[in-house]
């Protein structure tokens, strides 16, 4: 065919991501219709003189836009075109068309945006002055706290007024709990493999970042043990439920053996619970086993909405002056129009609506990466926001994430979050959240095919 010919003098570099533009182009004026067969790999690659491999790559392009299908055994088609697809969620990522599997979010939907739009309609009639004028801490957000316990209660944390610190989501609240927990030179011990912005947070702090060995639950009691003869900590940072990247859930046995073990060594806990109440049939957090030296924080930024930037830290009532000072120090207080929302929320209902969409959703996802990676070991929970996918041998880790971009998906390293001196553990950080369903389920279908696959040079792109 002649219009096929006449692309050849149209391609630039990367040829394979011209090449779909241009097809994409064809398909949306029309010049392609729906349901029309396109020529075998082998065939365009001849008439355009290129490589059969840039010219999979750009049908798998297409396919990621969901505008050509694959039949098997007859070929690929037309399925739509480009205006009737939905684009990549992610925004700054929109120019090069990846799917964003890196980023931990949660999952969102138009019914979010609605949502909020009628929270800061009602607002802008009914605003007190309070939320937009207040810069003293004590006096902006005291009647917040209130909304506080009671969210706190479907965490599984029983905490007084006093006991609370609202915060500008989990970020500024770690920042504040280590700050607390630990001075400038101090001990704190982790997972090996364990939360990412700790260990920036560590080297800006000057702390020292202790790693301790870990199995399927969380630090081992008896290493932990061990370390603390050798070593004084001064805090432990903990993920109990399926935060930390390798999707760790830790048995009620491993809390209490924690919590006896803080009270041995006399050191203190942070207990990071950023998810909340999204993953089902919850078990006690540590802070209730241990509330006397257990810093503890959540938000709704992993469970209810990205943007959603309010956080809440539970402190010792011994450490609520410190802890107030380094938030003072650090945030100074947190921003009251955003506490507002979330009091709203959490007293007309609209907070649990929206977390019980939110489970339902990622339970969904958790099934579907299930079935797309049946037959391949990886680690997930039931409502979590990522799975871990350890890496077979003949892959090794950059080499398996660096195939996965050049197939339009961006992953997490495992050894983004390893502290030095942890043994090897190849494996990537899938996240669930970040687009529409259709790219995701795509998304997993290219890394599972790529799993199963050997490594291959990556070829010369014309």
């Amino acid at each position: 065919m002649t219009i096929w010919k006449n692309l050849a003098s149209k391609i630039h570099r990367p040829a394979y991501r011209s090449l779909a533009d241009l097809i994409s182009r064809l398909i949306d004026k029309g010049e392609l219709q729906i349901g029309e067969r396109l020529p075998t790999h082998r065939d365009l690659a001849y008439q355009l003189d290129l490589s059969v491999q840039t010219v999979s790559r750009a049908y798998d392009e297409l396919a990621r836009r969901s505008l050509i299908d694959g039949k098997v055994g007859r070929g690929t088609f037309v399925s739509a075109r480009p205006a009737e697809t939905r684009p990549p969620y992610l925004q700054d990522l929109q120019e090069e068309r990846l799917l964003d599997f890196s980023n931990l979010k949660p999952v969102s939907s138009e019914m979010h945006m609605e949502r909020m739009k009628a929270t800061l309609a009602d607002l802008s009639q009914t605003l007190t002055p309070s939320s937009i004028f207040s810069i003293r801490p004590a006096n902006a957000l005291r009647p917040y706290r209130e909304a506080a316990v009671k969210w706190l209660g479907l965490c599984g944390v029983s905490a007084s007024p006093d006991r609370i610190l609202p915060t500008n989501g989990s970020s500024s609240a770690m920042t504040t709990a280590i700050l607390t927990a630990a001075g400038a030179g101090g001990v704190v011990a982790a997972e090996r493999y364990c939360h990412h912005p700790l260990i920036r947070l560590s080297r800006y702090l000057d702390l020292r970042l202790q790693g301790i060995e870990q199995d399927r639950e969380g630090p081992l009691p008896e290493a932990l043990d061990t370390f603390c003869k050798s070593m004084r900590i001064d805090a432990l940072h903990v993920l109990p439920n399926g935060l930390g990247p390798l999707a760790l859930v830790m048995g009620l046995e491993r809390r209490q053996a924690i919590a006896d073990l803080a009270r041995k060594h006399e050191f203190l806990i942070v207990e990071n619970d950023a998810w909340g109440p999204v993953q089902p049939k919850r078990l006690p957090p540590i802070v209730s086993l241990a509330p006397e030296r257990t810093l503890y924080y959540t938000s709704f930024t992993k469970c209810l909405l990205p943007g959603f930037r309010q956080g809440y830290l539970v402190v010792p009532e011994a450490l609520e002056p410190a802890a107030e000072n380094r938030h003072l120090a650090t945030d100074w207080i947190a921003t009251p129009l955003i506490a507002e929302i979330a009091a709203r929320w959490i007293e007309d209902g609209t907070a649990e609506d929206l977390l019980s969409w939110q489970k339902d959703e990622l339970a969904r996802r958790n099934r579907i990466a299930s079935e797309v990676f049946s037959g391949i070991a990886h680690h997930g929970s039931p409502n979590g926001l990522h799975i871990w996918l350890p890496l077979a041998a003949q892959w090794p880790e950059s080499t398996f994430v660096e195939n996965a971009r050049q197939k339009g998906v961006i992953l997490a390293p495992g050894s983004a979050f390893a502290l030095a001196g942890s043994p090897p553990n190849p494996g990537v950080r899938i996240c669930l959240g970040n687009m529409g369903e259709d790219q995701f389920r795509y998304g997993l279908e290219v890394l599972s095919r790529l799993y199963r696959s050997r490594p291959e040079p990556e070829p010369f792109a014309f």
